[in-house]
C-alpha cells in the first residue's frame, strides 16, 4: 500500500525528500567506521562539561516531548487502542504533528551519543545494537512524520521521551564523575524499563492487526517487526551485561 505524505508536514525540515536522511546516515557510518581509526593515535577527550551540558539538555527537551504527546492526547482524547491520524488544520492536530516532528528531530541530535563516545575512546559502547537503533529510529520516525505524523504513533513516542528522561539523567550523573558511581546502581532497572517499553509498543501495534483501525496496518507491521529485533538485541544485551558478566 503507498502512503501519501502528509502535506501539512511536507516543507518542515528534513521531511520532504528521504535524501537528507539518508546522507546523514552515510556521514553518521562513516564516522563509526573512521572515528575510531583517526582517535587511535590522540589521546581521549575528557568533554565533561559538554557532555553534563548535553544530557541534561537531552533530558529537559524529552521531558517537554513526553508532556506534549501527554497533553495533546488527553485534550484530543486520543485512544490508547485504535487511533487514526488528524490530518486536519486543527490546533490539536497540529500540535501533535508538530511534537512527532520534534521527536524525530531529537532522533537526528542523538546521533551524538556515538560520536561523544568515539571522541571519549569509549569504543567498547559502540556496539551493533547502539549503531543499528540509532540509525534505524532516524528512518522509522522520519516515515512517521512525513505520513503520519500523529494517530497511533503518539503512543511510542511518548513512552520512549518518558524512558530517555532517565536514560539521558543516568548519563548526566554518570558524566559528573567516578564519585558519582555509587549513585548508579539502577543501571539495569534502566534496561528493564527499556525493554518494558518495547513489548507495550508490541502489543499496542499487534492489536490494531486484528481490529478493524483506521490507522494503516503496513505502519502497525513495520512497527512490530522492528520492536522484535530490539527486544531481541536488548534481552542479548541484558544477558550478556547482567547475567553472565555476574558469573
Amino acid at each position: 500500500v503507498f502512503y501519501f505524505s502528509d502535506p501539512r508536514t511536507d516543507s518542515w525540515p528534513l521531511v520532504h525528500s528521504p535524501l537528507p536522511v539518508t546522507l546523514l546516515f552515510v556521514f553518521y557510518l562513516f564516522v563509526v567506521a573512521l572515528g575510531p581509526v583517526y582517535m587511535r593515535h590522540q589521546k581521549p577527550l575528557k568533554l565533561r562539561g559538554l557532555l553534563i551540558a548535553y544530557n541534561l539538555a537531552m533530558m529537559t527537551l524529552s521531558s517537554y516531548m513526553f508532556y506534549e504527546f501527554l497533553a495533546t492526547s488527553i485534550l484530543g482524547d486520543y485512544s490508547y487502542l485504535c487511533q487514526p491520524v488528524d490530518y486536519s488544520q486543527s490546533e490539536l492536530g497540529m500540535r501533535m504533528a508538530r511534537v512527532c516532528w520534534c521527536f524525530f528531530f531529537s532522533k537526528v541530535i542523538e546521533l551524538l551519543d556515538t560520536v561523544f563516545f568515539i571522541l571519549r575512546k569509549k569504543q567498547e559502547q559502540v556496539t551493533f545494537l547502539h549503531v543499528y537503533h540509532h540509525g534505524t529510529m532516524l528512518f522509522n520516525w522520519w516515515s512517521g512524520v512525513k505520513y503520519v505524523p500523529g494517530g497511533q504513533a503518539f503512543f511510542i513516542g511518548m513512552l520512549n521521551s518518558f524512558v530517555h528522561i532517565f536514560m539521558y539523567g543516568y548519563y548526566a550523573l554518570s558524566s559528573l564523575g567516578p564519585q558519582m558511581h555509587r549513585y548508579l546502581w539502577w543501571k539495569r532497572y534502566l534496561t528493564i524499563m527499556q525493554l518494558c517499553q518495547f513489548v507495550a509498543i508490541a502489543a499496542h501495534s499487534s492489536y490494531n492487526l486484528f481490529t478493524e483501525c483506521p490507522f494503516p496496518d503496513g505502519f502497525n507491521i513495520a512497527v512490530f517487526l522492528y520492536i522484535l529485533s530490539l527486544i531481541a538485541l536488548f534481552l542479548h544485551f541484558y544477558y550478556r551485561t547482567y547475567t553472565k558478566g555476574k558469573q
